[in-house]
């Protein structure tokens, strides 16, 4: 019998979610989770975690009633805490989990007239430009934007595909004719400091799940190389090799937030508005709605139905009676 120590807890949870290859942001996430599950029951043994129905519908209550946390916040913390029983500890939840669900109406996005947003656009400079003009002209979230990979782009079939998007899963949407020389000079220079970093003994980039193990050499690959990568390399904290990761959303956003400024918009714009916007003019201009839900990659209709409240220009599409002064 083995007398080797059971590793700590949150050493155990990253060690399962690296084996099944979540991503370093949800596993920091669901560690968080935990740690403050843990520390809501003053649990100090492994053994306090028994009876975990129970014990997590009283956290999850305790987040919609005295959090007053939004009910995707609260949906994030089930699952960490699903996935710690379920995955680390082996342990089967057999009870029915009813704890108080948040209720917080959705809010309506901020969106950008057409001209509002080529104003901001025009103010962005460099990178954060080139990736701002994705986001509106192709709908892509921040994240999906800077994790793109060189060979994500057909300009063939004026596309791109977003791998792996939220929930998992691939889909296309559109690429803009007008970005196409943009983008076409950015990975020139982008190629050159592949090229740089090839010569200087690296070069290699993260690849997906076991892809590195089934294709030794691809990471090093030119297409498979980030379209929008770091100014510097740094330790991968995962596998703690030298590589050159994407972007930072940090950079877009501060760049967004000084465009909208000296723009001198006053509506409350972050990168994530260009995404509302393209899902908005989209409506305007005629498009369906399940072909919207496609190319924004919902799971579900009623998510995307939200952006149709601007199709009621004047507020549920009613004219103020104010300007009947006038007429």
């Amino acid at each position: 019998m083995s007398n080797k120590p059971k590793p700590r807890l949150l050493d155990e949870v990253r060690q399962v979610m690296r084996r099944r290859h979540y991503s370093i942001h949800t596993e920091r996430s669901y560690c968080d989770w935990i740690r403050r599950y843990v520390a809501f029951h003053n649990m100090t043994r492994r053994e306090d975690l028994s009876g975990g129905a129970a014990k997590i519908e009283a956290f999850l209550t305790d987040l919609a009633i005295n959090g007053n946390v939004a009910p995707s916040t609260q949906n994030q913390a089930m699952n960490a805490l699903v996935f710690l029983y379920k995955r680390v500890l082996n342990v089967p939840l057999n009870e029915e989990i009813q704890a108080v669900r948040s209720r917080k109406d959705p809010r309506i996005p901020v969106v950008l007239t057409v001209d509002e947003a080529a104003r901001i656009i025009s103010l962005v400079e460099g990178v954060p430009q080139l990736i701002v003009k994705l986001l509106y002209g192709s709908g892509v979230r921040i994240a999906e934007a800077i994790k793109l990979r060189v060979q994500d782009i057909d300009y063939g079939y004026k596309q791109i595909t977003v791998r792996s998007g939220k929930g998992g899963k691939d889909r296309v949407t559109p690429l803009a004719d007008s970005i196409v020389p943009q983008l076409q000079n950015h990975l020139l220079k982008v190629k050159l400091l592949h090229e740089q970093d090839l010569s200087e003994g690296f070069g290699s980039v993260y690849m997906p799940h076991a892809l590195e193990r089934k294709y030794p050499d691809a990471d090093r690959d030119w297409r498979w190389q980030y379209v929008f990568p770091s100014r510097q390399l740094s330790v991968d904290p995962l596998s703690k090799v030298t590589r050159r990761h994407h972007v930072d959303p940090s950079v877009v956003n501060k760049a967004v937030r000084s465009a909208t400024k000296r723009a001198g918009i006053s509506k409350r714009v972050t990168a994530h508005t260009f995404r509302h916007s393209f899902a908005t003019h989209l409506l305007q201009r005629g498009a369906d709605i399940r072909t919207l839900q496609a190319l924004l990659g919902h799971n579900d209709v009623s998510t995307t139905m939200i952006y149709t409240h601007v199709l009621q220009q004047g507020g549920q599409g009613v004219r103020s009676p104010l300007d009947d002064l006038h007429a």
